[in-house]
C-alpha cells in the first residue's frame, strides 16, 4: 500500500483521529520516508541550532538539515551500534554526536536493546520491541543538563525518535525554560497498551506550551509542532 493510500486508511479507519494539525506553515519533508520530519523550513538559517534525539543508523534528516541551512546539529544517541556506526561515517563538520541520550534524569541506567539483533535502536524502558533481559548499562542526561552543558538557551528544532522515551521526557524538555521553536517527535504509542492515552496526554501538554501540530507524516507517527 503506498503512503497516500495508508493516510486515506488511516483516516477512514479513524485511527489516529486524536493527531490532527492545527496550524498551517510551509514546510517541507526531510529525511528519508521511514525516518523523516516535516519541517517549517523558512524559520531555519546558518545560524540554528538543531537538537536530534535518536540517530540509529539513519542520518539523513541530519544532513538535509545542514545541507539546506547550513545549520550546527546536535546528535544524541547511547547506543553502542549507532555510536560505532557514525564513526565509520564521513560526518559532515556541523554535525556532531553526543554518546548519551535523553532521560528524566542524569546517570547511569540500564538500556534495553531491541529483540531483533538486525535492529539498531533500543529504549531506557521496557516495551514490546525491546529485551526483558538484554541490557546494558549507557550514560543519559537529564534535558536541562544537556542545554546547560551545551550553553543552549534557545533551540531552532528539536527532534525526538526515541523509541517510547518521548512520553517520560517531554515533561523535562517543556518545563526547562529554554526557547525550542519546533519540536518533531516520532511516537510509538504501538509500544504500549494504553499508547494512544499517552500520545493524546503529551499532544494536550503541547497545546498547554502553546505548541501547535504543522505536519504529520502518513503513518501519523512523525508528528511536527511550532510554537505559535
Amino acid at each position: 500500500m503506498n503512503s497516500k493510500l495508508t493516510r486515506l486508511y488511516f483516516i477512514l479507519k479513524g485511527k489516529y483521529s486524536h493527531i490532527k494539525r492545527s496550524a498551517r506553515v510551509p514546510k517541507k519533508w526531510y529525511g528519508n520516508r521511514g525516518g523523516g520530519f516535516y519541517v517549517a523550513h523558512r524559520l531555519l538559517n546558518p545560524d540554528s541550532i538543531v537538537y536530534s534525539f535518536g540517530v540509529g543508523e539513519d542520518i539523513t534528516f541530519d544532513r538535509k538539515m545542514i545541507e539546506e541551512h547550513g545549520c550546527k546539529v546536535f546528535a544524541f544517541d547511547p547506543t553502542p551500534k549507532s555510536i560505532n556506526w557514525c564513526k565509520k561515517q564521513e560526518l559532515p563538520k556541523e554535525f556532531s554526536l553526543n554518546e548519551y541520550g535523553i532521560a528524566q534524569e542524569s546517570g547511569t541506567m540500564q538500556f534495553h536493546l531491541p529483540k531483533n539483533k538486525e535492529h539498531v535502536s533500543g529504549s531506557l524502558h521496557q516495551n514490546n520491541a525491546v529485551s526483558d533481559t538484554d541490557m546494558i548499562d549507557v550514560q543519559m542526561k537529564s534535558f536541562i543538563d544537556i542545554t546547560q552543558e551545551l550553553g543552549h538557551t534557545c533551540i531552532d528544532f528539536l527532534k525526538m525518535d526515541i523509541e517510547g522515551a518521548e512520553y517520560d521526557v517531554i515533561d523535562g524538555v517543556l518545563n526547562a525554560n529554554i526557547d525550542i521553536k519546533q519540536i518533531a517527535i516520532e511516537f510509538h504509542e504501538r509500544f504500549f497498551e494504553d499508547g494512544k492515552q499517552r500520545t493524546i496526554e503529551l499532544i494536550e501538554k503541547m497545546k498547554a506550551k502553546d505548541y501547535h501540530i504543522f505536519g504529520i507524516s502518513d503513518i501519523f507517527e512523525e508528528v511536527s509542532f511550532i510554537k505559535k
